[in-house]
């Protein structure tokens, strides 16, 4: 991705995305300012912590002398301009801010700011469904079309949404694209491993996520609502989908139960945030799915993020391991 050209009421802007930033560069930009948070060193300075936002992900910055000249007011949703120097701390970038002001009107573009899928949401949509009317089960395709086809509103949230507030697929249409994902290899998993039942499979992978619609909140903001930090996008997922079996007539309490417990479970692991450990093998099956996506997914973002860069990238969390990009084969 190259530099972008805008034309704007008051001037002409040449956008340099965070994707292209690297380390030792000066800077000159307008950004959105995700987050602003004031902090002190060990030693008592004051320092802000700041978080930079364009469509192609974002920077951790840091104003080391909030009092200095050039340092102008500025809060968190504000579109600012920074001038500062791109560095590397623990192997991520990371821009030590000399100047800022809050940018005016007609200086910035909106749409550079948002980050957004690279593929095309729609057309994710309409294959999603396409699974859809792939399950056999009455009752589970009901279930499914009491979200996917029938709640317009749900519709419209869920292809708009993020997957995260930054761990992956943090961007409009991060959420859709994460879940067909995860679909996909669970469809996979039932022609490798035929014991699995296929019907229910699809069924929980189209809806282990559907509670970060109610745990992130929209962009610009996307950061954790109250629900989403006291309940959880697996709790408050499960508790929609526990509402809408019982408006089909007739849903087999063993069924319901079996689809609960994989929304419930598929995180694996008590300290991953999962109020149960997968006892069935379906359960099995979509923890792995969406393990595999989600670090995957990590991975290629931080990758993206270090473009040239061929050292070790430093310890990820999500990953438990220093990382750098594949060097052997071309």
């Amino acid at each position: 991705m190259g530099l972008i050209k805008h034309k704007c009421s008051r001037m002409e802007i040449i956008m340099k995305y965070i994707e292209q930033l690297r380390e030792g560069e000066n800077v000159r930009d307008i950004y959105l300012c995700k987050n602003k948070q004031s902090a002190v060193t060990k030693n008592g300075k004051p320092y802000d912590s700041v978080l930079l936002q364009d469509k192609t992900g974002c920077i951790d910055a840091k104003i080391w002398d909030p009092n200095s000249l050039g340092i102008d007011d500025f809060d968190a949703l504000d579109y600012v301009e920074v001038t500062g120097d791109v560095t590397s701390f623990n192997g991520m970038l990371q821009l030590n801010i000399k100047r800022v002001r809050k940018a005016g009107e007609g200086e910035y573009y909106p749409g550079d700011y948002l980050p957004v899928s690279e593929k095309n949401i729609d057309e994710m949509y309409k294959e999603l469904l396409g699974y859809l009317n792939s399950v056999k089960n009455d009752k589970l395709k009901k279930l499914l079309e009491s979200f996917f086809v029938k709640d317009t509103a749900f519709v419209e949230a869920f292809k708009n949404h993020s997957a995260a507030k930054s761990v992956h697929h943090g961007f409009i249409g991060g959420l859709l694209e994460h879940t067909l994902s995860v679909v996909k290899l669970c469809d996979y998993y039932c022609t490798a491993y035929q014991i699995l039942k296929r019907d229910l499979l699809i069924t929980v992978a189209m809806l282990h996520d559907i509670g970060k619609i109610w745990e992130l909140s929209d962009f610009p903001i996307n950061d954790y609502t109250d629900d989403g930090n006291l309940l959880g996008h697996i709790m408050m997922g499960t508790e929609k989908v526990a509402l809408a079996i019982r408006d089909i007539p007739d849903f087999p309490p063993k069924l319901a139960s079996e689809v609960k417990h994989c929304i419930l479970a598929h995180h694996g692991e008590f300290e991953y945030g999962s109020p149960k450990k997968p006892a069935i093998i379906e359960a099995i099956a979509l923890h792995y799915a969406d393990n595999t996506d989600a670090k995957l997914q990590t991975m290629k973002e931080l990758l993206n993020s270090n473009s040239g860069n061929n050292d070790w990238l430093g310890f990820n969390r999500l990953l438990d391991s220093n990382v750098r990009r594949t060097l052997g084969v071309e």
